[in-house]
């Protein structure tokens, strides 16, 4: 009969099982082992002198990450999970580079990103490419995503149970791209990620620990656009942003 588990190693056994879970594996098989036999689970970079985060090390990369992420877009299939469905026409999924080291994460699409079927494609789209270029990157270059996929009627904010419905698979697509950070477009967003309900003003401003990732806070691009006096302090988050991934702002065009 096998020894039982430490409590260390099935700490990293649970971790493991419940992140295969959420790419919607739920079949494990065990294989043969000899009576007596010690079982032992080990991360590739095994250090014994690493603290708590060591966990998250010992999870399993993805290699064909457009796979993965197709197998979610078809567990969603023709959502109707929610009564959001009832007025959708496209369901929003994501866009962007699959090894993307920066995700933003908004609330939800409007009507031009339901009539497109692509996240932040509309006015406030436009604002967060311009974001985006100002980081020195391109919308290429970055995740785009959403807590909820199917647009909220005259876009209003997703309720509760709406957004509990279709973060798990957000969580899934966060977990196939393993961004180094992330960040919060939004109250809503923000709210749903952490699990907080708290203002803007004290959500900002600092670091969280996400999932393997770096979590930041800033204003959506839409509510800038309501109040353009917001953008010199989206930028200091986006600048805290940039510094932590090593980027540098391009240097501005002279005129001729």
């Amino acid at each position: 009969m096998p020894k039982p588990l430490d409590p260390a190693t099935r700490k990293q056994l649970a971790a493991r099982v419940n992140y295969y879970r959420e790419l919607g594996i739920h079949d494990f098989y065990r294989r043969p082992v000899e009576e007596g036999a010690e079982l032992t689970l080990q991360a590739a970079d095994h250090n014994p002198a690493a603290s708590e985060p060591a966990v998250e090390t010992a999870l399993p990369m993805i290699e064909d990450k457009p796979a993965a992420l197709q197998a979610i877009r078809d567990d969603i299939g023709d959502c109707t999970r929610c009564r959001l469905h009832k007025g959708r026409t496209n369901i929003v999924f994501g866009v962007g580079n699959v090894n993307a080291e920066l995700m933003f994460v908004g609330e939800g699409p409007g009507a031009d990103e339901d009539a497109k079927g692509e996240p932040f494609v509309g006015r406030a789209g436009q604002l967060l490419n311009n974001m985006i270029s100002a980081m020195g990157l391109k919308r290429e270059d970055v995740y785009i995503a959403n807590v909820v996929k199917c647009r909220p009627p005259g876009n209003r904010n997703p309720e509760r149970d709406e957004c509990d419905t279709c973060s798990p698979f957000l969580m899934r697509q966060i977990a196939v791209i393993r961004p180094k950070v992330i960040v919060a477009l939004g109250a809503v967003a923000a709210k749903n990620l952490l699990a907080m309900n708290d203002s803007m003003a004290n959500l900002r401003g600092r670091w969280y620990d996400f999932r393997g990732s770096k979590l930041a806070v800033t204003y959506h691009p839409a509510y800038l656009l309501r109040d353009p006096r917001q953008k010199k302090e989206t930028w200091k988050d986006l600048q805290r942003v940039m510094k932590y991934l090593g980027l540098k702002a391009p240097a501005k065009k002279s005129q001729e």
